[in-house]
């Protein structure tokens, strides 16, 4: 692919809120011994896979439509620098301007050029992956500017000094109850006598947000598609906030991932049947707002979209890894995957959790920048059969598991490598393997049910975190001759 006229071909690997500063496997670990998490989450995640199993099942071309999410996806990958060129000449000649960023560093300071150049210093923002991936918000503070986050979770989250935790609902590791204590602690004017009814507590964020409505001059959003044949960006959400951010400000900054530009109006009568079914459970969003450059006497008085790199064409040039540059951002993913239901959000470090994180980080930031998070999954496969593009997660995780063996050997094989090939070798001829199995029957004298709870040195590396199971009593072999008289 070529990229248009200002950008790498290669960009730098992607930088921001893409990495933590622990291993997957340590995070974990603390996350597992927090109860209280395990227990919100649990009750978050399979509500909502309630609701979309519902909604989902009213649909008779389901399948169909996934793979027509799918094909979409690849063309327009396929062709992405075209697209991206046209998108930025119809924004332009519809009154907008486009601003290129290489990574997260150019995407922060030509933000905080643009609000800096308005005089203000707070801005109002829609929830925005975008915006999170390269910590805006951070940098605007740096530079003296407030950024007022206005969806309800995204708000619970900053005035909790915490991180967000899911793609579509980043407080989901919050209760009632801690979302109230966030609220009497951190909200100036509350009502001390508030409760944790989840109509008080909208009630209060809505009066605590109307008044930054009302004043805000400079807006900044993330944007659920692009579409390149008429300049046209889009944000669906479910209260509002969106709208008001969209609509009030005198100006309003888009950050947009490079990967999410549609080519035509009619690909998304695709992606909006399958983005609210699959990420909120909702048969559409009751706000799917776009907007087209600038209207006189209408909105914003003047439009700026930031299309960020920031390790995305570095992924597009994977022949395998591109693929998880299709994601549009539902988080379906991570409300069937057994791992993230556990471990939450925070330990994958990156602002993209779950399965999509665990394949969509790494690559974005260099895998061995992220070598951890590949191995957060079971590979059990839930998170393909849920995926609305068909995304297959599990071949990319193996993927990298394997850049990262081949990445840490350096030429020089590994014991898990050279025990591979001992076991090769050994099944690549019957005596040898009827040898062994007559061997592996000794593995009974170590276990007690039907496994084994330890082993000795090095194959301990193994038990220390899993049951091996333990060898039957009659192998096959031994089965089939006396049930078939042959050997």
């Amino acid at each position: 692919m070529t990229v248009p006229l200002g950008m790498p071909a290669l960009a730098p690997p992607g930088v921001g809120h893409l990495r933590g500063g622990r291993p997957f496997p340590d995070a974990a670990r603390e996350a597992l011994a927090d109860t209280q998490l395990r227990r919100n989450l649990g009750h978050a995640t399979s509500t909502i896979r309630g609701k979309r199993a519902a909604v989902v099942a009213e649909c008779p071309d389901w399948e169909d439509l996934r793979r027509a999410g799918e094909a979409l996806k690849a063309a327009t990958m396929a062709r992405l620098d075209e697209h991206l060129e046209r998108l930025e000449r119809e924004v332009t000649a519809r009154g907008g301007q486009v601003h290129w960023a290489r990574d997260a560093h150019e995407a922060n300071a030509i933000v905080t050029r643009l609000v800096r150049e308005t005089g203000e210093t707070e801005v109002v923002k829609v929830k925005s992956m975008a915006t999170q991936e390269i910590g805006l918000n951070e940098a605007l503070a740096d530079a003296g500017i407030a950024a007022h986050e206005t969806d309800l979770a995204e708000l619970i989250v900053q005035l909790g000094g915490d991180l967000p935790s899911h793609i579509l609902v980043p407080a989901i590791h919050r209760n009632r109850a801690e979302i109230r204590e966030i609220f009497l602690r951190e909200m100036p004017g509350v009502d001390p006598e508030l409760t944790s009814e989840p109509r008080r507590l909208a009630m209060a964020a809505r009066a605590f947000l109307r008044e930054r409505f009302l004043r805000a001059k400079v807006a900044v959003s993330g944007a659920n598609f692009g579409v390149a044949d008429t300049g046209t960006l889009l944000v669906v959400e479910s209260e509002g906030n969106g709208r008001m951010c969209l609509t009030l400000p005198d100006t309003l900054i888009t950050v947009m991932g490079i990967e999410k530009v549609v080519p035509t109006w009619a690909d998304l009568e695709v992606f909006l049947q399958l983005l609210p079914r699959s990420s909120t459970g909702e048969r559409m969003n009751p706000y799917t707002s776009a907007w087209t450059g600038v209207t006189p006497g209408d909105g914003p008085r003047a439009v700026h979209l930031v299309l960020l790199d920031n390790g995305r064409t570095a992924t597009l040039a994977d022949p395998t890894g591109r693929a998880a540059l299709h994601c549009i951002k539902c988080s379906a993913c991570l409300n069937v995957c057994p791992v993230y239901e556990r471990a939450g959000g925070h330990a994958y470090g990156s602002v993209y959790p779950g399965p999509i994180g665990a394949v969509l980080s790494p690559q974005l930031t260099g895998v061995e920048d992220n070598a951890s998070l590949p191995y957060a999954s079971s590979l059990c496969g839930a998170c393909f059969d849920a995926c609305p593009v068909r995304i297959d997660i599990p071949s990319l995780l193996v993927d990298l598991r394997a850049r990262h063996v081949d990445a840490a050997r350096g030429g020089v094989p590994t014991a898990e490598a050279a025990a591979m090939a001992a076991a090769s070798w050994v099944m690549a001829d019957p005596r040898r393997f009827a040898a062994a199995e007559t061997a592996s029957r000794l593995g009974r004298l170590l276990g007690r049910g039907d496994h084994i709870a330890t082993l000795p040195p090095p194959l301990s590396a193994w038990t220390g975190s899993r049951d091996a199971p333990r060898p039957p009593a009659e192998t096959f072999r031994r089965w089939w001759a006396r049930e078939r008289g042959t050997s």
